[in-house]
């Protein structure tokens, strides 16, 4: 099974974790507070009186779905300010459905640029500071996506970002986190009995 790992900067991000401890539990509550009020806005609805509540709930079970997750979602928030800015890297097999529906992604999805990760070798930057309106007035949040396609598997970053103002200021650090992923694919110890097992580390 394919997962992910990551080299992070702890002075700049708080990992969202399989721990259940108290570590990073406010930090969660609010970065998913904020996700919350943008999932909100870009629908045109207006924040719910239980949407706190909803954040609570949703921290609570955040290091459990991690868990199960086993490496193959990553989640990080900005530790100065948990509700500007989150990270989260995924890899995804690379399936013909998953390959026609990124086709078919809108046309502002083209204008990628290129960017090397250190382990992941060359992939794609899609920074989007001022994204365009949707068909129904909303304004998305600004984000970046990063993409690495490895031939039987996709490698995504998506930061979202709750200030337009700031965008530019935290991007550096985003592309830094990108930069440190790696993917680590287990070998079945039973298909030969002269496979040998290394440490990824």
């Amino acid at each position: 099974m394919a997962r992910l790992e990551a080299d992070t900067d702890r002075s700049r991000w708080v990992p969202v974790t399989g721990s259940f401890g108290f570590a990073g539990r406010r930090a969660r509550k609010k970065a998913i507070r904020m996700l919350l009020s943008q999932t909100n806005a870009a629908l045109g609805a207006q924040a719910r009186p239980g949407s706190s509540v909803a954040a609570w709930a949703m921290s609570q079970a955040a290091p459990a779905i991690m868990r199960r997750a086993a490496g193959r979602i990553l989640v990080w928030m900005w530790k100065d300010d948990p509700e500007l800015l989150v990270v989260m890297a995924q890899v995804q097999e690379a399936t013909p459905q998953l390959r026609t529906a990124r086709a078919m992604m809108p046309m502002e999805y083209d204008d990628t640029e290129s960017f090397r990760g250190t382990f992941l070798g060359m992939g794609e930057k899609l920074p989007l500071p001022l994204p365009p309106r949707r068909p129904d007035g909303s304004t998305p949040p600004p984000f970046a996506t990063y993409t690495w396609d490895t031939g039987t598997h996709f490698v995504t970053v998506t930061a979202v970002c709750a200030d337009r103002e700031r965008f530019g200021t935290v991007i550096g650090a985003v592309d830094d986190l990108a930069r440190s992923l790696r993917l680590i694919e287990d070998v079945p110890l039973s298909e030969s009995p002269s496979t040998l097992r290394i440490d990824p580390a």
